[in-house]
């Protein structure tokens, strides 16, 4: 069976080749949703820590790299999928990224609310729950919004969420404030900023 990948769009890395785990385990961000994200990021990006909640191959979170993020976090739950971003970070620069194995909605509250709580470090953040593959997901979207509404730290910049089209983005969760939203199909990509 043929193996499927996807490129690096710009950047240090560009034009490097990405493996992408099984379509039963993860849904792959399109490449003009990816494009337009950073697109909307522009130098943003430089020196910040970037983070991709539910990371899948981590595609997004290594192309932030290659345009110039100082450090990646990864955060991923289904174990083929994390296996597939561990190779991908090997190929690309893993002395610059840390994967996680595990939950989301346990791990990542605790790097923002403890490990960069009082960091000077900028922090971009890009939670892309999983949706149309799996049974009993409709609670993900809550889960998420409850998760965010816990994040008080005033050194995250940007927080973006990629979200079925369907689904009506509120104007505010905790402290931080919707301003932009853009949609590719069944996927939709909204940003919010501190209050």
């Amino acid at each position: 069976m043929k193996k499927l990948t996807t490129r690096i769009i710009a950047g240090k890395y560009k034009g490097k080749s990405l493996e992408l785990p099984s379509l039963d385990s993860t849904r792959s961000s399109k490449s003009i949703l990816k494009e337009s994200f950073f697109n909307v990021l522009q130098y943003n990006i430089i020196d910040v820590v970037f983070i991709e909640a539910f990371g899948g191959s981590g595609s997004i979170g290594l192309e932030a790299l290659s345009r110039g993020a100082k450090e990646v976090i990864f955060v991923e739950i289904d174990r083929l999928a994390y296996k597939t971003l561990h190779k991908n970070i090997q190929c690309i620069d893993a002395s610059s990224c840390t994967a996680l194995l595990g939950d989301t909605f346990e791990i990542l509250p605790n790097i923002i609310n403890t490990q960069l709580k009082n960091n000077k470090t900028e922090i971009i953040l890009y939670i892309d729950p999983p949706f149309d593959y799996r049974e009993a997901m409709g609670e993900i979207y809550l889960q998420t919004f409850k998760m965010i509404k816990n994040f008080n730290n005033d050194n995250i910049i940007l927080l973006a969420v990629e979200h079925k089209s369907e689904l009506e983005m509120t104007q505010s969760i905790g402290s931080f404030e919707k301003y932009k939203s853009k949609k590719f199909g069944n996927s939709s990509l909204t940003y919010y900023k501190l209050k």
